[in-house]
């Protein structure tokens, strides 16, 4: 179930990634790339570690799908967008 959340929160956070690099700040699209892979690192771990079981890895891509939606109604509903 802790795949589920860590998806959803990468999600989020490669979709806020991807909003920051588009309008070109550099900082803030810096920082965010030093989580998401020090989160990636931690799934990277925790699938590789039991291979074998598909529920993980399907939690995972679900925690990542939802994390995708979320982002994506939020952000879009954000009136400081562009």
């Amino acid at each position: 179930m802790m795949l589920f959340f860590i998806g959803l929160v990468e999600m989020v956070i490669a979709t806020t990634w991807t909003r920051f690099v588009s309008r070109g700040q550099l900082f803030a699209s810096s920082f965010i790339t030093f989580v998401n892979i020090l989160i990636w690192y931690y799934v990277l771990r925790q699938i590789i570690s039991d291979l074998g079981d598909w529920s993980i890895i399907v939690l995972y891509a679900a925690g990542c799908a939802t994390g995708t939606l979320l982002a994506m109604y939020f952000l879009d509903r954000n009136p400081l967008k562009e």
